[in-house]
């Protein structure tokens, strides 16, 4: 089979990056030829045959060019004709999308169908929905779904991306011309990573009905990771410190708990927020190996995210290893943790509800032991890439055949 993988990055960069990377290279090793569309960049490690990419848009450059930028990142004529030679010169049975606003733009929507090629599209995150891309205002700093149940104009008018006006009018404009448009209609399926995900596509809008098909995110799961017996007791935050995944929550938590050894894995611009507290550890970035270790090693990963997450690998990769979860019962959170059996959901956002689930969970020496040992149990229900990637190459097939996906 013939894979075009696009998205705008074409290099290690975020979670869709990964994904895609991570996927397309489990494609490839079971036989099929696997290219890539994107926007070009010096560090781009994967290409496609007619060697054709969009132009790099820096939107922290001071050129001329970034004055084309509102006009570009609503409707790229230069992508949609770029993707249409990538498509005429590898001739691929399918199209798989990820990411493709703002540097693609879902024009080239219009030239994978053009050409009559089925296409599919992985879900990141709530673009489709919602203009910030997240369901969540910062200025409130709270999940927020105003664009699904009123009109879009209410990105422009709370300033919801970034806290810019102009970038949420174009925001709101790129929103309502798509929809208009009736643009994503066109794609065959919406892979989604939660049941929550597609859950709020298919509220928002009727023409995702029949479209979606829903599946956990996959993941390297560690075949064996040396542990010290003899650590000190502690609980592992892992992610990006910011105001929607909860650090302020995790600040005001741990001042609760003076007794247990907070650590922290990961940087951000929230970051202070952690900062001078004593029984906090800030760690900084930590991947591969380095990583597992401390996931294996801690009593619970806590996930206080104030945002609807989508599917968070963090939860996924720490039950894998045998670690229990304390987490918000919401959002695609709320479906990766199973509520006393895997580990704790949260009820309530704020630091009085945090500390009492994480002394429920650690001071309840019976409960712990079971949640443990629950973990150990589902690790194999959780996929890996080649795992995912067979699922989804049976929906590929069907959709080239013309048979019924869903």
């Amino acid at each position: 089979m013939k894979i075009l993988m696009v998205n705008k990055f074409l290099y290690p960069r975020g979670g869709s990056e990964s994904y895609m990377l991570k996927l397309g290279k489990a494609y490839e090793m079971q036989g099929h030829e696997v290219q890539y569309f994107g926007m070009f960049d010096e560090k781009n490690t994967v290409t496609n045959c007619a060697d054709m990419y969009t132009s790099n848009m820096d939107f922290h450059s001071t050129g001329v060019a970034r004055f084309l930028y509102p006009f570009k990142i609503l409707y790229s004529i230069e992508a949609k004709r770029k993707i249409g030679k990538v498509l005429d010169s590898f001739k691929p049975d399918i199209v798989h999308m990820n990411n493709i606003n703002f540097q693609l733009t879902p024009s080239i929507i219009y030239a994978v169908k053009k050409r009559g090629i089925p296409l599919v599209q992985t879900v990141h995150d709530y673009q489709m929905i919602c203009p910030n891309h997240l369901l969540y205002s910062f200025k409130e700093n709270k999940p927020c779904v105003r664009c699904i149940n009123g009109s879009k104009l209410s990105c422009a008018k709370h300033s919801c991306i970034h806290d810019s006006k102009i970038k949420s009018i174009l925001g709101t404009i790129e929103s309502w011309l798509y929809s208009a448009l009736k643009t994503y209609k066109k794609v065959d399926l919406y892979i989604c990573p939660s049941a929550f995900l597609e859950n709020k596509l298919l509220t928002a809008n009727k023409l995702y009905a029949g479209k979606t098909f829903t599946i956990h995110n996959f993941i390297d799961k560690a075949e064996a990771v040396d542990t010290d017996e003899n650590i000190a007791p502690y609980i592992l935050y892992v992610g990006r410190l910011s105001k929607e995944k909860g650090v302020e929550l995790l600040a005001d938590g741990a001042k609760l708990l003076p007794e247990y050894k907070f650590k922290v894995a990961g940087t951000g611009p929230d970051g202070d927020a952690l900062s001078n507290i004593e029984n906090v550890e800030l760690l900084g970035f930590v991947s591969g190996g380095a990583l597992s270790k401390l996931m294996a090693e801690a009593s619970v990963l806590i996930a206080p995210s104030v945002c609807f997450e989508n599917c968070p690998l963090s939860i996924l990769e720490a039950n894998a290893l045998g670690t229990p979860v304390i987490t918000m019962n919401s959002g695609g959170m709320a479906e990766l943790v199973s509520d006393g059996v895997t580990g704790t959901l949260v009820s309530e956002p704020n630091a009085a509800c945090i500390a009492e689930k994480i002394k429920l969970t650690l001071e309840n020496k019976e409960y712990y032991a079971k949640l443990k040992e629950n973990c150990v149990k589902t690790k194999d229900s959780i996929l890996t890439v080649d795992e995912y990637s067979k699922i989804l190459l049976e929906k590929y097939e069907k959709l080239i055949d013309g048979r019924q996906v869903l």
